[in-house]
């Protein structure tokens, strides 16, 4: 369930209602919400390959009609062409020196469980 990336804080705590939340990047939340912003970045950009998460950095947790996860990834190219249509999972990092990239990331991506529903408006890589 997603809703467990957040929690509440104490009652002597100056986080506002609504404001972004720092959050585990190791939460199963943030993962997610980090593999949706690689899948945004792969349909838009034009690489041969395939990237993929391999660090997350930083995430943060805002409770608007949903969770907006605000994501600092880098990316990695990896083996898988894509052409191939293969599951990230499954995809190694690039090991040729000459093809390997890395690519840091801001993703903001804005999930609303109940209705099934992923959005990802923001894609900033360099």
């Amino acid at each position: 369930c997603v809703v467990s990336d957040t929690h509440v804080p104490p009652p002597h705590s100056t986080i506002k209602p609504g404001s972004p939340i720092p959050v585990n990047i190791n939460s199963p939340g943030v993962r997610k919400a980090a593999r949706f912003g690689v899948y945004r970045y792969n349909n838009s950009s034009n690489d041969l390959f395939l990237f993929k998460d391999s660090q997350i950095n930083k995430a943060m947790v805002q409770i608007v009609r949903g969770l907006k996860y605000m994501l600092h990834v880098e990316i990695k190219r990896t083996v898988c062409e894509k052409r191939e249509h293969s599951s990230l999972d499954s995809c190694h990092f690039q090991r040729k020196k000459n093809l390997q990239q890395m690519l840091r990331c801001y993703f903001e991506v804005w999930m609303t469980p109940w209705l099934q529903k992923v959005h990802v408006p923001v894609v900033h890589c360099h």
